[in-house]
């Protein structure tokens, strides 16, 4: 099973990109972040004709995320649960009905810049919401992955120029120990499963030639609980996605799971 997590910064600006991508890497589950459309105004019949699932949690010209899945979705959940007056869409999870289950989400965190004002509050808040539910997923001892935008650079190693990022909230100490408060919980982080070596960026800003330069930052996650995690194959980061036609600033990242729990797992 192909789980892929892209920040596509747009679904309806980049469309011709996206499709493109997905008709060479071909995954089986697909979370997408800053789709930046209504769910009205999904292009869902383009990705249904190539045989997925959808299903969106959008919001006008902001944020959005969504699930596409060639297996049946179920038990959809829109919004993290903790605060009724959180109005941004950056939350989506359902049940992949695979032969042998598995429970994805969708995640784009919060930038939470600048420092110093409400937007970084709110993401360390939204931070702990995560925290709490995603503990309390893992009590179902169902297979999780948790895949999305973080918008954390959890050490220095995740950074081309970590100099440049001091004073960003992506790599502020308080940031970087909810990143590490999360994982902690039970999730392993699949790239470092696969070993992808330092310098294995996600993000690349539009500015200051930042692709040219390649300085890249690690922020596109993908973590896995501990039953996921035993059916870990491996990673790939698909970074010839920054040279596609009209590229976003965020390359897929994409996991593959075995179908079927190991059998000493079953026992």
């Amino acid at each position: 099973m192909r789980i892929a997590t892209w920040n596509v910064n747009s679904v309806n600006a980049r469309l011709p990109t996206v499709l493109d991508w997905f008709g060479q890497a071909q995954p089986d589950v697909a979370c997408l972040q800053e789709i930046k459309c209504v769910d009205e105004n999904f292009p869902r019949e383009a990705f249904e004709d190539l045989g997925y699932n959808v299903e969106t949690h959008g919001q006008k010209s902001y944020n959005g995320v969504a699930l596409l899945s060639k297996f049946p979705l179920s038990d959809v959940r829109r919004g993290l649960p903790g605060d009724d007056t959180d109005e941004q869409a950056r939350y989506i999870e359902a049940l992949v009905e695979a032969p042998s289950p598995v429970r994805v989400a969708s995640i784009y965190l919060p930038n939470g810049n600048p420092l110093g004002t409400e937007k970084f509050a709110y993401k360390l808040a939204w931070f702990e919401r995560l925290r709490l539910h995603a503990s309390d997923l893992l009590t179902n001892e169902e297979a999780v992955a948790l895949c999305g935008d973080f918008n954390v650079i959890p050490t220095p190693e995740d950074a081309k120029n970590p100099e440049a990022w001091v004073a960003d909230a992506l790599f502020q100490p308080e940031s970087r120990e909810a990143f590490r408060a999360l994982k902690w919980l039970g999730f392993a982080d699949s790239n470092e499963l696969g070993g992808e070596p330092a310098g294995t960026y996600t993000f690349w800003d539009y500015q200051a030639g930042a692709w040219r330069r390649d300085h890249g930052i690690r922020i596109d996650f993908a973590l896995l609980s501990a039953l996921a995690a035993d059916r870990f194959l491996g990673i790939e980061t698909h970074r010839d996605a920054r040279d596609m036609e009209k590229p976003s600033d965020h390359v897929p990242v994409v996991v593959d799971l075995d179908p079927e729990p190991p059998a000493w797992s079953m026992r």
